[in-house]
């Protein structure tokens, strides 16, 4: 029987917890698509832990595929640039929709279950609402504020259509990811989730920084956003796994926005100090591309049986920093 489980982007942040939660069951080979880069940034200190059977680079997955297509079960494609400040949109969509229709076709072809993240960011300001309509007529009127949306909206579009068809993955998912938070995004610089990036300057004693709205509807530290822990992301990713059934485009959130003076306030709170908040002004260049709220309508997934609780804001912080980054510190 087929046994192999293939992340892509296995040593980012999302994929590398999936592989190691995935390893770490023993049911499975785990091998993991992805580039390292430099030592210093620590991207693989993702891995170290991480009983994974393999460690293949992108340059290899056409290769490695064509070998191994009778032993693959499952391909969760993690894999893609998310800056949300990348310029280069050619370079976006060659990694985030060209690279994930291949994937998509061989899974096709080779009756493959295909799971792969999509983004929150495909909703943009929220105008049409944050509901996971698995309709070409809904996703394309959806208006992404930056490229990498775009991407993500680009490929749902291309899924559903090729769904429609008859031309898909046996069981494929569409993971709308709302804003992660949690271990192994150090790698990530500037791209880090705000409670990492808070962290850093509170543990050496100065204050967090927020960025001050330009929203009259928003106070200072009101803009909203679905924080959801990591590790019920990899929760859905197992139970889909274990499923073997698609779920189609799914949101994957707590279903409940939070503010930002929220999880400051959990930080702190985490940390066992008084609350120390600065406020910054919001860069010029993102300032007209800024979500203010964002909150995962969660029916579809409920409706299709899961019923795992969502971690708490103040419980996913609290273990993120007691677990994780009460061990690093780094800015």
């Amino acid at each position: 029987m087929p046994n192999i489980i293939l992340v892509t982007g296995g040593a980012g942040f999302i994929g590398s917890n999936i592989a190691a939660r995935l390893a770490a069951r023993g049911d499975c080979d785990v091998v993991v698509c992805d580039r390292l880069g430099d030592a210093a940034s620590g991207k693989w200190t993702n891995l170290a832990e991480a009983a994974i059977s393999d460690l293949i680079t992108p340059s290899e997955l056409s290769r490695y595929l064509d070998a191994a297509r009778t032993r693959v079960r499952a391909v969760v494609h993690m894999g893609a640039i998310s800056s949300t400040t990348e310029p280069d949109v050619d370079k976006i969509m060659d990694a985030n929709f060209r690279l994930s229709a291949d994937i998509w076709a061989w899974c096709s072809e080779n009756r493959t279950q295909f799971i792969y993240a999509s983004s929150a960011a495909t909703y943009g300001r929220g105008d049409a609402g944050f509901a996971d309509d698995n309709n070409a007529k809904a996703l394309s009127a959806l208006r992404p504020l930056n490229a990498y949306g775009f991407s993500k909206k680009f490929f749902d579009l291309y899924a559903v259509r090729a769904a429609a068809r008859g031309e898909a993955p046996p069981a494929w998912s569409g993971l709308k990811f709302f804003n992660v938070y949690g271990p192994n995004e150090q790698h990530k610089g500037s791209q880090k989730s705000v409670v990492a990036h808070m962290h850093a300057r509170a543990a050496r004693g100065q204050s967090a920084l927020l960025f001050r709205s330009h929203n009259a509807a928003y106070r200072d530290g009101g803009q909203m956003r679905d924080f959801v822990y990591v590790r019920d992301c990899v929760d859905v990713v197992e139970w889909l796994l274990a499923r073997a059934e698609g779920a189609e485009i799914v949101n994957v959130g707590t279903g409940k926005a939070r503010t930002f003076a929220d999880l400051a306030a959990a930080l702190f709170m985490a940390l066992g100090q008084p609350p120390n908040v600065e406020f910054i002004d919001t860069p010029e260049e993102i300032r007209d591309r800024y979500q203010y709220f964002t909150e995962a309508s969660m029916a579809r997934l409920r409706g299709l049986g899961y019923v795992q609780p969502f971690t708490s804001l103040e419980q996913g912080v609290a273990d993120y920093v007691r677990d994780y980054l009460g061990c690093d510190a780094r800015p």
